[in-house]
């Protein structure tokens, strides 16, 4: 019976979703089991351009420690990344696959653009806050509840948790990485075409939707931010935490 409901749960992620959830296993489970060493998916400039090792922005972006203290960290990442991805997969995004693929691929390149210029070796951690963030600000009045029963709208979420990882964590930089690379797609793709009146500079190449095809019934779409949908405040209170930090969840969530 578990295990018929576990695969009903996996079954269920949507499509783009299930991708990334399943690559962010089996990379890190790869490394955990000795069956590669970990230095393979590390980013590293150096590996890639003159060793022609073109893998490993992609498991830079899969992979994290399993072991020892790191290992509670890795389990949030998974938690937001399933949470929050298959969120915007199913609202934003619903019945366009291909545009929420472009998004996860337009974030992922510039954070290897980044990841090369700052010598960062994992990409995991900004990855998922820059989908948290994408999130956040298309459901910016939705109140979430935090750590020790405080509450906010969204869109603070992504400031909230630098803060927490600023003051008693690592510095906060790969946090602020997801959220400047977050906050450049949300404003290209939507805030500046909507709200300035400027172009559509992003496009999603036309090779996506071959891979990636539409769906009936979408009610999201390129290039146009739905409208906020508040859902019922049942007045919980979420606890957790990803690293240090409180973990930001949906009022009258899935």
């Amino acid at each position: 019976m578990a295990s018929n409901d576990i695969g009903d749960w996996y079954r269920g992620i949507p499509q783009i979703s299930k991708y990334w959830f399943t690559g962010s296993v089996v990379v890190p489970l790869i490394g955990r089991l000795g069956i590669l060493s970990p230095l393979w998916f590390l980013l590293d400039f150096k590996s890639f351009v003159y060793q022609f090792q073109v893998w490993r922005p992609i498991t830079a972006a899969l992979y994290y420690p399993i072991s020892g203290p790191s290992g509670f960290h890795y389990l949030m990442n998974l938690y937001f990344l399933y949470s929050y991805s298959t969120r915007l997969e199913t609202d934003t995004y619903t019945g366009s696959p291909a545009d929420y693929a472009f998004m996860l691929l337009f974030n992922w390149i510039c954070l290897v653009i980044i990841g090369f210029a700052a010598e960062l070796r994992l990409l995991m951690d900004p990855l998922v806050l820059s989908v948290l963030y994408v999130w956040c600000q298309l459901n910016k009045d939705q109140i979430i509840s935090f750590w020790f029963g405080t509450r906010f709208k969204a869109m603070y979420l992504p400031w909230v948790l630098f803060a927490f990882n600023l003051i008693i964590g690592s510095g906060g930089m790969m946090e602020l990485f997801g959220i400047v690379v977050g906050h450049l797609y949300f404003f290209l793709m939507f805030k500046y075409p909507q709200d300035f009146g400027g172009a559509q500079l992003l496009t999603v190449p036309n090779i996506l939707y071959r891979f990636f095809p539409k769906r009936q019934g979408g009610s999201g779409g390129f290039g146009q931010a739905p409208p906020t949908r508040r859902r019922p405040d049942d007045g919980g209170n979420e606890g957790g935490g990803w690293r240090n930090w409180g973990r930001g969840h949906q009022l009258g969530g899935d």
